[in-house]
């Protein structure tokens, strides 16, 4: 059967925090979609929300509420994906998810557009994954510098912005932020913690005036999960199963916009000079490096932006094969709802395919 018009894409998730800025993105980039459809939960069904200029009507998550979808993005917590995601998968659609539930699953290809493009046309399961904010914070930058120096070891640690944990992380910031400003907390041993009280929400510890080094569920030999899914995943996208890497989870108190220092080891020596001409031309990179001017990414700069921002670049001085940089990415565009829209895009692309060799 020849497809006629444009596919009808499904937002699953579509009142989160990941699923509002889904919303604005397809509002923003090239119209390639016939009918949008919401899909939220049965408590957010009949909500009415924006995309591309016009009010459409939520509806709750159901089997049929799949039904005649071409594409379907992913936007929920781990579990929800894990139960619909196949669902979806079923009843024809192929499903984008942008959660942890299947991006390691070796049926399933864990897709960055500007990395590993091809890969999205070999899903077996139905289904294509996006790796995690962290991740797609530096890995297009990191891939970049891969193809022509080829990486050979990976050392970072991440600054997570709380809006990483969802809705609850930005209210449980906000709130700790009012019950500090004007005071002198954080001047003595466990003022801070007494004072939120119970009020950490889905962290283990206050964020506001404070940095919490953990971030994802408990791994093996003391290893968080978030931690373990930035190797796995880096591994994963640029085709390098055995490449040593070491992670440091860290959440920061900002609401949007992760952070990540990298060191990163080369096959041979690397010159600075070189690397900035290929982080400045690769695509889906932002070069902001002049330390001297005071020119380097922050969260505050870089946040509702779509490229990672690549600052303080510099070989390392022990190692002349090794780089280290500063990278910023907003996490809930490139850093979710954007890689998503781009894989969709890709999917879109080989319907157009098919319709014109037809």
């Amino acid at each position: 059967m020849v497809p006629t018009g444009r596919p009808t894409l499904a937002v699953v998730g579509a009142t989160g925090a990941v699923g509002t800025v889904m919303l604005r993105i397809l509002s923003q980039r090239a119209d390639v979609w016939g009918e949008i459809r919401l899909i939220a939960s049965p408590r957010s069904a009949g909500r009415k929300l924006a995309v591309r200029g016009e009010e459409v009507e939520v509806v709750a998550l159901a089997e049929d509420a799949f039904a005649g979808v071409d594409i379907a993005l992913f936007a929920v917590p781990d579990e929800v994906a894990a139960r619909w995601a196949p669902v979806a998968a079923a009843r024809g659609a192929v499903a984008v998810d942008a959660s942890g539930a299947f991006r390691m699953d070796p049926d399933v290809p864990l897709v960055v557009p500007e990395v590993n493009a091809h890969a999205v046309r070999s899903r077996p399961r139905g289904i294509v994954a996006g790796p995690g904010g962290t991740t797609l914070t530096m890995i297009v930058a990191l891939a970049a510098l891969h193809a022509e120096f080829g990486l050979r070891e990976l050392v970072v640690s991440s600054y997570q912005a709380v809006s990483g944990a969802g809705r609850a992380g930005v209210e449980a910031l906000r709130a700790q932020l009012s019950l500090v400003a004007g005071t002198e907390l954080g001047t003595g041993p466990g003022d801070l913690r007494r004072a939120v009280g119970d009020g950490t929400g889905p962290f283990p510890d206050p964020v506001a005036l404070n940095v919490v080094p953990w971030a994802g569920a408990l791994g093996e030999e003391g290893w968080s999960s978030e931690e373990a899914g930035v190797r796995d995943e880096s591994r994963k996208v640029l085709g390098l199963p055995t490449l040593p890497v070491a992670v440091t989870c860290v959440r920061v108190p900002v609401v949007t916009a992760h952070s990540v220092t990298v060191h990163a080891r080369f096959q041979r020596e690397v010159g600075v000079d070189g690397a900035r001409e290929i982080l400045a031309t690769a695509p889906g990179v932002v070069l902001c490096d002049d330390p001297a001017a005071g020119e380097f990414p922050t969260p505050a700069d870089v946040v509702g932006t779509d490229p990672a921002w690549v600052g303080r670049l510099r070989r390392a001085l022990d190692d002349p094969a090794a780089l280290e940089m500063f990278v910023c990415g907003d996490n809930l565009r490139k850093g979710a709802a954007l890689n998503c829209a781009q894989i969709a895009e890709l999917i879109a692309a080989e319907t157009a395919d098919v319709t014109t060799r037809a």
